[in-house]
């Protein structure tokens, strides 16, 4: 018997999925998109800056000239094989119950009315409104029109997030001794391991009697005793921040990724393993991404445009203040980053600033990478060239940008789908070591 073909659907695309992802249309399978045109509308505001979502205004706007080429935006646009139709849909009067609900005409409002139009206009066809807004999702359901969030690049359940570190108990004695007693490690082969191994991974070891931190090392197959290492006037406090100084400290491993609530020693413990290996690279990057609070533009703060980035980085500069007080004035290593930082060696910078600069050999830190899309990680990422070690820290749990969450912000989602690569790894940081007070704080308030 014939199988049955599949009803094809409608999304409906607001802005702000076209600024999370510039390439979404082709995201939807055989399935129809509509883009209200008071989106293209907003997008034009957004197509001037230097900010990678200005990018990506710029960049959908190009690809869809580019698909279009001389057709009329009027009618149906094929996104390409096996893919559905793309169409433009003008402005459409409000209906009633639109406009009783909702009488101001913004431009939410003006995408509510085309999605209401779609939908009784295609009552045989399921349409659904895709957007980040989580405000616009009640509304359009409370007009009784479908609407769901961008999921593409979604993490499917935070339960099963990427950790980075294993617990195992009842480990054999035997093994724990050779682990101490051999610098080369020990054979996976020797090692009974309930899931498989794969990329770098961190073990906690324990029995009766002893215990033993441990790394596994994909390329060689060995588990290695990790040791507690001071880099730069910095100690790790705990068995995670010892994990996360051998990751970042090693140098067959060009990707990492940190995770873990305030206080926890992310990026600190990054930027003094930065400075430990200050040789090894030509420069130091220490970045984040500007997310300016309460949605305010950061025109309205005074100053010229270092003085209005200054709020925005101080943080970082505390950290590397941290690492400067750990040393005398006089000492070697105080003299050295007041150099490093006169000299550029050592760029604390927005995120924003690192487009169109070059990417090899650097120690590069992206802090705050939670407040980033997948896509815009991405971007980053694919801009690393050879010598280059990328890091990435944030508080999945803490994120500013309205239209991103625990489960599709780019930490997650780079933690989620790196895992297993032999040049990756993830160390999720818990116990808060800023000062008990802090600690207290996270955990009750």
């Amino acid at each position: 018997m014939a199988k049955k073909k599949r009803q094809k659907k409608i999304f409906i695309l607001d802005t702000n999925v076209l600024l999370h992802d510039y390439l979404c249309i082709y995201n939807f399978e055989e399935n129809d998109v509509v883009i209200p045109i008071v989106v293209l509308e907003e997008l034009d505001k957004f197509k001037k800056g230097n900010d990678l979502i200005n990018y990506h205004a710029r960049e959908f706007t190009r690809e869809l000239d580019k698909i279009s080429g001389d057709m009329l935006l009027s009618g149906s646009i094929s996104l390409g094989d096996n893919l559905g139709n793309l169409h433009i849909e003008t402005g459409k009067q409000f209906s009633d119950r639109v406009s009783e609900s909702f009488p101001e005409h913004t431009a939410d409002h003006r995408i509510l009315a085309i999605a209401d139009y779609v939908t009784q206009e295609h009552r045989e066809k399921v349409v659904v409104l895709i957007t980040k807004d989580i405000n616009l999702r009640m509304k359009a359901k409370s007009l009784g029109i479908l609407a769901e969030d961008y999921r593409n690049d979604k993490v499917v359940n935070l339960d099963d997030l990427y950790r980075g570190i294993k617990t195992i108990e009842n480990v054999d004695h035997n093994l724990i001794s050779k682990l101490y007693d051999q610098p080369e490690g020990v054979s996976a082969d020797e090692i009974n391991f309930r899931d498989e191994t794969l990329g770098h991974h961190f073990y906690i070891l324990r029995n009766s009697g002893s215990s033993a931190l441990a790394h596994y090392n994909p390329t060689t197959r060995m588990l290695v005793r990790v040791m507690k290492q001071t880099t730069y006037g910095i100690e790790p406090r705990n068995a995670e921040q010892t994990f996360a100084l051998d990751a970042l400290c090693n140098p067959d491993i060009q990707l990492v990724s940190l995770t873990g609530k305030a206080g926890t020693g992310k990026t600190l413990l990054a930027l003094a393993a930065a400075l430990h290996q200050h040789k090894r690279y030509k420069q130091i990057f220490l970045a984040r991404p500007i997310v300016p609070l309460a949605n305010r533009d950061l025109g309205y703060l005074p100053g010229d445009v270092k003085e209005k980035m200054d709020p925005y980085m101080q943080p970082l500069f505390d950290n590397l203040t941290v690492i400067k007080h750990r040393f005398s004035a006089q000492s070697p290593e105080f003299i050295r980053i007041n150099d490093m930082v006169k000299e550029e060696k050592l760029v604390i910078t927005p995120l924003a600033y690192i487009r169109g600069r070059s990417l090899s050999n650097i120690f590069f830190i992206v802090d705050e990478a939670q407040n980033l899309t997948p896509h815009e990680v991405k971007t980053i990422i694919t801009r690393a060239g050879e010598g280059t070690k990328m890091i990435f820290t944030g508080d999945i749990e803490q994120i500013d940008s309205p239209y991103l969450d625990a489960g599709s912000n780019g930490l997650s989602y780079l933690s989620d789908k790196m895992k297993g690569q032999d040049v990756f790894a993830h160390v999720n940081l818990v116990k808060g070591e800023r000062s008990f007070l802090a600690e207290l704080a996270s955990k009750l308030l």
